[in-house]
């Protein structure tokens, strides 16, 4: 099986590495020999240790009939997009690591593969095999809810406060020094690369449709060492979760910090590792731990791919064989989440304000779970700091009442939310 790497970066240079080094294991695997015979790169001046002919010509790659897999590793979503679907039309398989491309154009791809294989399980989660483990381990269940860290930088960034003390600048300079994070961080600290995991993930387990701007989406960046102070206190951890949580005939899909039960499997995932929560209702709750990026972890994950299409495997792209016959599940409205909430709040150190705060909330449905008031430190002159956690609660509500508290006098700030799970 003769095999094309449309982008020979970190992750390409490892597949062909890979196969080449492990050319005999694979193919007692597999049952063919897997051959890298070209890669398509941008610029041919850079050099790579890859032990494969390198070209800069895509159009000529293309019309190869002598390809049997193309693996796209170029990243972004309207060229490979073209690309890809130029691939499938002339039903010549395609393996991908592209969460991007997927978050978007993931139905129409499958509308035009058909029957043609195509593998994506390395854009979620790198060396985590939970793509294969929704779609064919767990297949016999009705799946609750899919919750995880699906973003290694930003977990690194959270481990750093909560174990080091870091702010959240000196975390992320430390996550670039190490080669974690970009230059420009947006994706990662944003949130947005978990988002397109989860979409991703959750077109396996509901079979819902929507992209990035259909559901909420909340990065780190302004998590601070007060908000650590808290966490610590009451016995939370902070992560970056993506979640997605099947309400009644609807799929509520968010990617938020959280504060999590110090106690729960999940709050013990540092560091720059992914771990994922999967709650059917047969089997009840797995959890799935391991590396989320990294050439070699992505890298495996692709091969695997690539072993299964060699093996002749023809997985649904997303585990249907046929349609659902339930009605398809809709994304849940934002404002209709439900869960417990932590406020952060720089009031005024003046009597009555605390009074004034707890009748803003309960006129607003908001019912105080905990409190907390950080002593003041001498020569302070901005305030004083106080914190909430709330029982069970709307998010239309609490969107409200932060609204209110920002329009008053004694309010020093914007009030800060973060989510509470578990």
């Amino acid at each position: 099986m003769r095999v094309a790497i449309l982008g020979v970066g970190t992750v390409g240079e490892q597949v062909a590495k890979i196969l080449i080094q492990n050319q005999k294991l694979i193919t007692a695997r597999s049952g063919k020999e897997i051959t890298p015979v070209i890669g398509v790169v941008k610029n041919l001046n850079k050099k790579r240790d890859v032990g494969i002919p390198l070209t800069d010509d895509m159009d000529v790659v293309l019309k190869r009939d002598d390809i049997d897999v193309y693996v796209e590793l170029m990243g972004g979503v309207d060229y490979p997009y073209r690309i890809i679907s130029e691939i499938l039309k002339r039903k010549k398989a395609v393996v991908t690591a592209n969460k991007a491309l997927l978050a978007y154009h993931r139905y129409e791809l499958q509308n035009i593969a058909q029957d043609t294989p195509f593998g994506f399980e390395a854009s979620v989660a790198g060396g985590i095999p939970i793509i294969k483990t929704l779609r064919e381990g767990l297949s016999a269940n009705h799946i609750s809810s899919v919750k995880g860290i699906m973003n290694g930088t930003s977990n690194y960034i959270l481990t750093s406060m909560m174990q080091g003390g870091a702010s959240f600048e000196q975390a992320l300079k430390s996550a670039q020094e190490l080669g974690y994070a970009e230059a420009d961080p947006t994706f990662d600290v944003g949130g947005f690369d978990a988002a397109h995991k989860l979409l991703i993930l959750s077109s396996i387990a509901y079979g819902v449709y929507g992209k990035p701007e259909d559901i909420l989406i909340e990065g780190i960046e302004n998590i601070t060492k007060e908000d650590i102070f808290f966490a610590q206190d009451f016995e939370y951890i902070i992560k970056l979760l993506a979640i997605a949580k099947k309400v009644d005939d609807k799929v509520e899909l968010r990617v938020h910090p959280a504060l999590v039960a110090k106690d729960k499997m999940i709050a013990k995932v540092d560091g720059v590792m992914n771990g994922i929560s999967v709650v059917g209702d047969a089997v009840g709750e797995t959890m799935f731990y391991g590396p989320g990026a990294g050439g070699s972890a992505t890298a495996s994950a692709v091969i695997s791919d690539l072993i299964d299409i060699a093996r002749d495997v023809k997985s649904p792209m997303f585990g249907y064989k046929i349609p659902l016959e339930l009605t398809p599940l809709e994304l849940l409205a934002q404002d209709e989440i439900r869960t417990k909430y932590y406020f952060r709040l720089t009031v005024d150190d003046k009597m009555g304000v605390l009074a004034k705060i707890t009748n803003i909330m309960s006129e607003n449905n908001l019912s105080i779970d905990s409190f907390l008031q950080k002593p003041k430190l001498k020569g302070d002159e901005n305030g004083v700091t106080l914190f909430f956690t709330t029982h069970t609660s709307l998010e239309l509500d609490v969107k409200r009442v932060i609204e209110i508290l920002t329009k008053q006098e004694f309010v020093k700030e914007k009030p800060f939310m973060i989510r509470i799970e578990g």
